[in-house]
């Protein structure tokens, strides 16, 4: 793994013209400067715009010019959800896909990238380990309970270089909870027969932290044939000694789920009978089992030099019986994954005479992968005949360097540069043929960020980054009829934007937001031999806009609200019909709003929505439009004692039908669907001990 210090030099890089006006106005004439906030982070459950980065330690999220907003314990933990990636209906500019099909549940995307799982757009982290599946989906995330969480960070854009796989929109990465003395426990009943169990321990001394948690939930659902259990545990050990000089810590995380599909339905069935799932569905189901094991260390060298270190192991089993439809036969779809690794940072933080603030970082990670895809014809669970048999390494080497200048106390500029290298084989176990994989090179991302703040009422930023996508799977190596290298999709973005806070009890952020891809790959999803298809150039764009208010201490308003837009610019010789039409399941609007308000000592009150547009179900665009949604929430808390509260919650308050929808080409050949949640009641007692 190459140091830092080995790393080539950054060429010098031409920075987009559209990305020069914001630019400008960062360079204006430095007067009047002020003790401006020269972060562009946002925080949803506080009232501030957060500040710099620490002093000491990693440069962390905070210090991302971009879109960054953490959602904190406060807004999540009593979030009316199953499955976390729910959560993220209250970040701004995230979209929500909800299979609702078992373990395959849901996940997140944004920037323009859907979450069909052809392109998986977002590096998803847990306590800072790397938490994608090999296909780039998020199945880690179901791990993770809302009364777990510290916070969650999002970081939307191309700017971040501490992040190479899967970091192709943005990144996100679940904090939970680490030392602190409490007690906490909830229970949750729902009227479509959920019950759930939370429980989470903290023990501080004066030396070691203690964090526990332990989930059961139990899941009728909403549709038929949609029953669910799910288990998660973990524990949490770090120790810390008189002096400071270091911490060090474990973390043992285990998850397990059973849940049967109700599969796809008909559009006319989909809409009278939303809660039916068809007869052949009968014996589909799900079957998921995780493991993370990590240990972190974090430690100060020097008064101005700080290292950070993690190394993880991460299991995935995961076995999924599925029939889309009457005339297409029953999958048995099996994914093992063997995932480890490691990553580390190094900070210098120096008084550079004439800067405000100087620090320098170099990092690297090594992550492995060791896999196997299996797929079966079966009748009823039974298998008929296997359709694959693959077992394939993946490993990524990344290094990146980047430095945070502040000539001044209100601009702060960091360029930053980061390399991967992609290595691996590839063996098909039904025939013994062995593959190499395509030889990518060194994938090499330039970034550059500008924060100006000469005013306490507002900053600007900008900035330019470009990202990588490489082939998952089967798609990774030169697999016959291919025999020549294939060249990573360079996703080149660049963003400008303004955050502002007015008042104390006003923030929000204005941002416009391009991204354009050199050769974009989606996976095949119902191949059986794993492989992708080449979508093209494509470009992705849109504006966002956020507002949180908080008119008075009993009061809590926020409002989000994203326009994307997608082309196909070049497509690829198989599909030259897609020149020009949009990327398939991406809605041009995506929002959310909501208030909370503290009725009395006791009484907390709250209402919210989200929402979002229709979209295409395929690249050619002929196929119709569905999936739009309006959901309209609202929730009760009553704190009967200081450790007792109770709350109620009713979900898609006007029982609004709504659904996710995608086109079948082999069997139906038709639109398919799987409806949403109708009204559902949910009543939970939360206890603090």
């Amino acid at each position: 793994m190459p140091a830092p210090s080995t790393l080539p030099r950054a060429k010098r890089v031409a920075v987009p013209c559209s990305l020069w006006p914001m630019l400008s106005v960062s360079l204006l004439a430095f007067s009047s400067l002020t003790s401006a906030d020269e972060s562009s982070a946002l925080t949803l459950g506080a009232v501030a715009i957060q500040g710099t980065s620490a002093d000491s330690g990693p440069l962390g999220t905070h210090g991302v010019l971009g879109s960054v907003d953490i959602l904190s314990a406060d807004v999540v933990e009593k979030m009316p959800v199953n499955y976390s990636w729910e959560l993220f209906s209250r970040a701004p500019g995230v979209m929500l896909t909800e299979f609702n099909q078992g373990t395959t549940s849901g996940k997140i995307s944004f920037r323009g990238f859907n979450g069909e799982g052809e392109v998986n757009a977002v590096k998803l982290l847990i306590d800072g380990i790397p938490s994608n599946s090999n296909d780039g989906n998020m199945p880690f995330m179901d791990m993770i309970f809302p009364l777990e969480l510290d916070s969650i960070e999002v970081v939307r854009g191309t700017s971040d270089a501490r992040y190479g796989l899967n970091n192709i929109a943005g990144n996100v990465n679940m904090l939970t909870r680490t030392g602190d003395d409490y007690t906490r426990a909830r229970i949750r009943y729902a009227s479509d027969g959920t019950r759930e169990t939370q429980f989470a321990k903290g023990i501080e001394g004066s030396n070691w932290t203690q964090n526990y948690f332990f989930a059961y939930q139990k899941a009728d659902g909403y549709r038929d044939h949609a029953e669910a259990d799910k288990l998660s545990m973990s524990g949490k050990w770090f120790y810390t000694p008189d002096d400071n000089r270091y911490r060090i810590g474990l973390i043992a995380r285990h998850y397990e789920t059973e849940a049967r599909e109700p599969g796809y339905l008909s559009a006319d069935d989909a809409h009278q009978h939303p809660r039916m799932s068809n007869a052949y569905n009968a014996s589909d189901k799900g079957t998921r089992r995780m493991n993370q094991l990590s240990l972190h260390l974090d430690t100060e060298l020097a008064e101005t030099l700080a290292w950070s270190a993690k190394t993880y192991l991460n299991t995935f089993d995961d076995r999924r019986w599925t029939q889309y439809w009457r005339t297409s036969a029953q999958q048995e779809r099996d994914a093992y994954e063997t995932q480890y690794g490691a990553l580390t940072s190094l900070t210098w933080r120096p008084a550079v005479s004439g800067l405000y603030h100087f620090a320098l970082e170099g990092g690297a990670d090594i992550q492995r992968q060791q896999n196997t895809s299996e797929r079966y014809r079966t009748l009823n669970r039974a298998r008929l005949a296997q359709t694959r048999d693959q077992q394939f390494d993946f490993d990524t080497v990344g290094a990146y360097v980047q430095a945070e200048i502040q000539p001044f106390e209100s601009l702060k500029i960091i360029p930053a540069y980061r390399v991967d290298r992609i290595q691996g084989d590839f063996t098909n176990e039904m025939t013994g043929t062995d593959y190499a994989i395509n030889d990518y090179g060194l994938i090499k991302q330039p970034k550059l960020s500008v924060v100006y703040a000469p005013w306490d009422v507002a900053s600007v930023y900008a900035n330019w980054g470009r990202t990588f996508q490489v082939g998952t799977g089967a798609a990774a190596y030169k697999i016959p009829p291919r025999d020549t290298d294939l060249a990573p999709s360079i996703n080149e973005g660049w963003e400008t934007g303004i955050t502002f806070t007015p008042a104390d009890w006003v923030d929000g952020r204005i941002a416009y937001w391009q991204q354009q891809a050199s050769g974009e790959v989606s996976r095949r999803l119902n191949d059986p031999s794993g492989e992708s298809d080449n979508v093209g150039q494509t470009r992705r764009w849109g504006y966002d806009a956020q507002l949180n208010l908080h008119p008075n201490a009993r009061t809590e308003v926020w409002l989000a609200y994203a326009w994307q837009y997608s082309k196909i610019l070049q497509p690829s010789a198989t599909l030259p019909v897609s020149k020009g039409r949009e990327i398939d399941h991406i809605p041009h609007h995506l929002y959310n709003a909501g208030i909370r308000y503290q009725a009395t000592p006791a009484l907390q009150l709250s209402a919210w929505m989200n929402g979002q547009t229709h979209y295409y179900l395929e690249r050619e665009n002929t196929q119709g439009t569905y999936g739009g949604y309006v959901l309209m929430n609202l929730g009760a808390v009553y704190r009967v004692t200081e450790s007792v509260s109770v709350d109620l919650q009713v979900k898609n308050l006007t029982n609004r039908y709504y659904k996710y929808a995608w086109y079948d080409p082999d069997g139906a050949r038709a639109s398919l669907h799987s409806p949403g949640d109708g009204r559902t009641l949910m009543s939970g007692v939360t206890l603090d001990f």
